[in-house]
């Protein structure tokens, strides 16, 4: 069983800087993609940012310039460093992960999402 685990959320003074983290642990299977999404009450779960196994990288305008997502296959672990963190940027971010799944036959994707972590951002 593939589970997602998160850390790093957590209450910041804007301005201020957070790395947030997710491991995929199990066996049997690749990463295609590892992702943070975010979602405050109410609204939709919006893409942070997304990274392929191969280091391509995909930004939400709104944080271009100031998130950096990076990959370690080895550890099937995703980071996410956060800078110039705003109050808009307050929410549940989770972690999302596009796994090729080689204990179904024929191999095929799954997707898997973390339970979420907290991000405040006091202004």
């Amino acid at each position: 069983q593939v589970q997602l685990v998160e850390s790093g959320g957590g209450l910041v003074q804007a301005g201020g800087s957070l790395r947030l983290s997710c491991a995929a642990s199990g066996s049997g299977f690749s990463i295609k993609t590892m992702g943070w999404y975010r979602q405050d009450p109410g609204k939709r779960r919006e893409l942070v940012a997304a990274i392929t196994s191969g280091g391509s990288t995909n930004y939400a305008d709104s944080v271009k310039g100031r998130f950096t997502i990076s990959i370690d296959n080895a550890f099937n672990t995703v980071y996410m460093q956060m800078h110039s963190l705003k109050p808009e940027d307050t929410a549940v971010y989770y972690c999302n992960a596009l796994l090729l799944d080689y204990r179904s036959s024929p191999p095929s994707d799954y997707d898997y999402w973390g339970q979420g972590t907290q991000v405040t951002v006091s202004s």
